[in-house]
C-alpha cells in the first residue's frame, strides 16, 4: 500500500509538471495510453477465459463515468494547489458510502452516517463556498470524488462476475479512445521533457492501481487506509519545493477531518465484514461433520 501511495503521488507530480505546457485533457489521454502499454505484460500472461465478458454495456457506462472523473481530477491537479486537490479526492469514501446505499441497498447505521457528515464538514472547510478562495477548480476536484464513489460501486458489481484482469483490460480498452476525443480538441504534440512526464503519469498511475489491488488482497482495509494518507504530505512537499505553493491552514484542518472520517468508515466496514464472515461460518457449521 505504501508503494501504491508513493506511485500515485509521483503520478500527481508528473501531471502537474506536464500541465505547464499541455492541456490536462491531453495528459489524461497519454496517461491511459501509456498505462495500457504498462499493463499489457500482465494481461498477456492471463488466461484467455479470464479476458472474456458478457458485461460490455456496463463497462461502457463505468468507463464513461471514469473518464469524466479522471478529466475533472486532472483538471484540479493542474489548476489547484496540490495539497488541496489531493485532500478533496480523499472525500471519495464518503460518496462510496452514499452510493452503496443508493445502488446496493446496503444498510448504513448512525455511526457511519456521522462519519460521512464529518467528512462533508471537512470538504466545506477546504472549499469554503462563498469566500474569496472558492473556485470552480475546487468543484472539479469534488466532482472527481463524487464520480469516484460511483465507480467504486460499479467495480464491485462487475467483480461479482469478471476477474480483476478482465476489469483492467476492458477499462483501458474503453478509456484510451474515450479520452482521445476531448484531447483532440486541445491537441498539441508534447515536446522534449513533456514526454518524460506523460510516460511517468501512465506508468506510475497504472503501477499504483496494480499495487493497490494486491494490497487489498493481502491486508485489511482499516489497516491499509491510513497508509494511503501518506500521499498528502508527499504532494504537499512537492508543491512547496517545485511549485512555490504554501500549505493553507484551512486545507490542513479540512484534510484532517476528511482523513479522520475515512479512517473511521474503513474501520467500521472492516468490523462489519468480520462479523458477517463469522456469522456465515457459524451458520454453515453442521454438528457431527
Amino acid at each position: 500500500m505504501l508503494a501504491s501511495t508513493l506511485s500515485f503521488g509521483v503520478m500527481t507530480i508528473a501531471i502537474r509538471f506536464a500541465s505547464h505546457s499541455l492541456h490536462t485533457f491531453e495528459i489524461a489521454f497519454f496517461r491511459n495510453l501509456f498505462g495500457l502499454l504498462a499493463v499489457l505484460p500482465l494481461l498477456l500472461g492471463a488466461r484467455r477465459a479470464d479476458l472474456r465478458t458478457r458485461q460490455l454495456p456496463k463497462y461502457f457506462v463505468r468507463c464513461l463515468i471514469g473518464i469524466c472523473s479522471m478529466l475533472a481530477g486532472f483538471w484540479a491537479i493542474g489548476h489547484l494547489p496540490l495539497a488541496q486537490a489531493i485532500s478533496l479526492t480523499y472525500s471519495t469514501p464518503i460518496f462510496v458510502t452514499i452510493a452503496a446505499v443508493v445502488f446496493l441497498h446496503e444498510q448504513v447505521r448512525a455511526r457511519r452516517w456521522l462519519a460521512v457528515a464529518a467528512g462533508f464538514v471537512g470538504v466545506l472547510v477546504i472549499v469554503r463556498p462563498g469566500s474569496a478562495e472558492f473556485s470552480v477548480d475546487s468543484l472539479a476536484a469534488l466532482l472527481a470524488a463524487v464520480l469516484g464513489g460511483v465507480i467504486s460501486i460499479q467495480i464491485k458489481q462487475l467483480s461479482r462476475v469478471d476477474s480483476a484482469n478482465t476489469i483492467v483490460l476492458y477499462t483501458y480498452a474503453f478509456w484510451v479512445p474515450m479520452s482521445l476525443i476531448p484531447a483532440l480538441f486541445v491537441w498539441q504534440w508534447p515536446q522534449g521533457v513533456d514526454w518524460v512526464w506523460i510516460v511517468a503519469a501512465g506508468v506510475f498511475g497504472t503501477g499504483g492501481q496494480v499495487l493497490w489491488t494486491h494490497a487489498l488482497k493481502l491486508g485489511e482495509v482499516s489497516a491499509l487506509t491510513p497508509i494511503s494518507f501518506m500521499q498528502l504530505p508527499l504532494v504537499a512537499a512537492a508543491g512547496w519545493l517545485w511549485f512555490g505553493e504554501s500549505l493553507d491552514r484551512w486545507t490542513v484542518i479540512g484534510a484532517a477531518i476528511i482523513l479522520g472520517s475515512n479512517a473511521y468508515i474503513a474501520h467500521r466496514e472492516a468490523v462489519l465484514a468480520r462479523r458477517r464472515a463469522s456469522a456465515a461460518a457459524t451458520a454453515g457449521a453442521v454438528p457431527g461433520e
